[in-house]
């Protein structure tokens, strides 16, 4: 009996020491958060991360978790705003003690919560964002397995001055997103000595494109590059269109790309959109097979590129714990992570070290076709 008690004080004296080893982890379950828009105009951002990482996640779980740990992801809705964001932020650091912040959504609200990273030392891995602002100046609690937006915006302009196109305006989100975009599309240019023609904005969360319409219209631009969110996005093309005479028209990957196409319609055809992500319905990949696979099991029927890049993030996230061993710290997890080196995801590579933290420069061209198909 004396040795049955000394059993149970040592089993109960093993779980408090496993609860209170690191913040957000005990003896079975490892807790994240993820702050993004679950509701507002940008809502299916925020889902679609969700949703890959969670279908990932699951099975995950469902295989007896990491080290017998099951991974449990908290969110906390912050409709795209930065204030909210760095609110959520806070409450996860210090109500929610969780290990690490995972699949923000969006650069004003990633910008929002560095402070709050930087002091708390917690690990952000994998923001829905190619802002420099993640990536310049380093922070080693910062982990991007995207593309950056310079990168993309690179691409963008090599393909449309290959085509002799040289006319090119900006319509970008007035915040920290859009004029992230605009430095990497007036970088790309400035290499070329070619100036952009013509500048129209819009607010973040607003479909109030009348001026930036009225401004663009004015420069004649062959082509627009499109810097914002896929409702904002799908009413100024809308509204070029209905003007006549549109100009191409080329978005980044932030736009939510199969969001962009379900609200533009009919006039989704010929739009092009940069991506940073395998195609979800190429299986050429492996990793897209395995999306493709779990995502359906977790009762989800659309795929899209959104919902794969959380699920990347997730795996990409899952070696990270596997690699930091049964003894999980935040700082066990970043130097776990920095060892990630041309890491196959399943045909999808990322590589972090101690001294960079951008997993990828992947990027892929693609344009609508007429059945709302993307070709690439």
């Amino acid at each position: 009996m004396r040795l049955h008690k000394i059993l149970v004080l040592s089993s109960l004296l093993l779980t408090v020491t496993l609860s209170q080893a690191e913040s957000g982890v005990t003896a079975t379950t490892i807790t994240l958060g993820q702050s993004a828009a679950f509701s507002g105009p940008a809502r299916e951002l925020g889902k679609g991360m969700y949703d890959g990482a969670q279908a990932y996640f699951d099975q995950v779980n469902a295989s007896g978790g990491v080290f017998g740990r099951k991974i449990v992801l908290k969110t906390l809705d912050d409709g795209y705003e930065p204030v909210r964001a760095a609110a959520n932020t806070k409450q996860f650091i210090e109500q929610d003690d969780v290990l690490a912040l995972f699949g923000y959504v969006g650069t004003p609200t990633a910008n929002a919560s560095i402070p709050e990273i930087s002091k708390a030392k917690i690990p952000f891995f994998a923001p829905f964002t190619g802002a420099q602002s993640l990536r310049e100046p380093f922070n080693r609690n910062i982990f991007n397995i995207r593309a950056s937006y310079f990168a993309e915006t690179e691409k963008i302009v090599q393909q449309i001055t290959t085509l002799k196109l040289n006319r090119i305006a900006v319509f970008y989100q007035n915040d920290a997103y859009g004029k992230a975009g605009l430095e990497g599309v007036t970088r790309a240019l400035k290499k070329r000595n070619i100036e952009v023609v013509g500048l129209g904005t819009v607010e973040r969360n607003s479909v109030d494109v009348a001026d930036a319409v009225a401004k663009i219209r004015q420069s004649k631009p062959q082509t627009v590059i499109m810097v914002s969110a896929y409702n904002s996005s799908a009413a100024f093309i809308k509204a070029m269109i209905a003007a006549g005479s549109p100009p191409a028209f080329w978005n980044i990957s932030f736009v939510g790309s199969q969001q962009l196409v379900n609200a533009l319609g009919k006039d989704a055809s010929g739009v092009q959109i940069a991506q940073v992500m395998p195609a979800p319905w190429d299986e050429v990949h492996s990793i897209v097979k395995e999306y493709r696979k779990y995502y359906l099991q977790n009762g989800k029927r659309e795929w899209d590129y959104v919902s794969m890049e959380g699920f990347i993030a997730a795996k990409i996230f899952v070696e990270g714990l596997k690699r930091a061993g049964s003894g999980l710290t935040r700082d066990g997890l970043v130097r776990a992570l920095e060892t990630m080196n041309h890491y196959d995801v399943g045909g999808y590579f990322v590589t972090f070290t101690p001294t960079n933290h951008n997993g990828s420069e992947f990027v892929d061209l693609t344009m609508i076709s007429k059945n709302g198909r993307f070709l690439h």
